[in-house]
């Protein structure tokens, strides 16, 4: 009866989804700190090296934006990164402490009269290489998600 027992509460454990956290300080080094996260993070969940790639450099994205155009590089602004694994699926919800900013009018950096500016890059590679990125209101909190 107990070996039942503690099977169910494997078995339960295993499908409550599995949260980390992080916190970063507005500064460009705080990367650094993302990196080595991300890379802790996807081997304790065995993500492929290309899924692994996508998520670094969307993340990433995501992060500096935060903490370049979010909290404009003030030390004391923290970008909070949420990471939830469930079901084969890996989402990260950053947030910022800025104003946010509308997130309906962003240029299309492949078109012709946008390829010389250097606004707009980020989030275009955010969509590319996540499966979904859901901005919230007011601007200032994203969503990645990648099945993994």
């Amino acid at each position: 009866m107990s070996t039942l027992n503690l099977l169910i509460t494997i078995m339960i454990s295993t499908l409550d989804p599995v949260v980390t956290k992080l916190s970063l300080r507005a500064e460009s080094k705080s990367l650094l700190i993302l990196e080595s996260w991300v890379n802790s993070l996807c081997e304790a969940h065995n993500i492929s090296n290309e899924i692994y790639g996508n998520i670094l450099i969307a993340l990433s994205e995501a992060v500096n934006n935060a903490i370049n155009h979010g909290n404009k590089n003030i030390l004391e602004k923290k970008t909070l990164i949420i990471s939830t694994f469930n079901n084969n699926n890996l989402t990260f919800n950053v947030s910022d402490q800025g104003n946010g900013f509308d997130f309906s009018d962003l240029p299309d950096p492949t078109l012709p009269e946008n390829i010389e500016k250097p606004q707009g890059r980020g989030i275009f590679l955010m969509r590319q290489l996540s499966e979904d990125v859901v901005f919230e209101e007011p601007g200032n909190k994203v969503e990645l998600s990648f099945k993994v």
